[in-house]
């Protein structure tokens, strides 16, 4: 598996990965978006930005493992096949 590869699914788990000052500052935002539009902010919103972002992060995490994934079973098969040819 290529190093990119594994900086892929890095980034990818980066990206979803929020500290609390992180989530403090999208819930303030939030708040003030849902301020503007004279609209109530509401705790089931924000739950449900947050959710919608988590699960973005998720699939592109789930994108960059399955590709890594198929990178290592088509090298694990030239790998046997360059075997195959080296003992034959």
């Amino acid at each position: 598996m290529d190093r990119q590869d594994y900086n892929k699914a890095e980034n990818a788990v980066g990206n979803a990965q929020w500290t609390a000052n992180d989530y403090a500052d999208r819930a303030k935002d939030y708040i003030r978006e849902q301020r503007e539009r004279n609209a109530e902010p509401t705790a089931e919103g924000w739950m449900e930005r947050a959710k919608n972002n988590i699960s973005d992060a998720w699939e592109d995490t789930k994108d960059a493992v399955s590709d890594a994934w198929e990178k290592t079973k088509d090298w694990t098969e030239d790998a046997k096949s360059e075997v195959r040819k080296s003992t034959n």
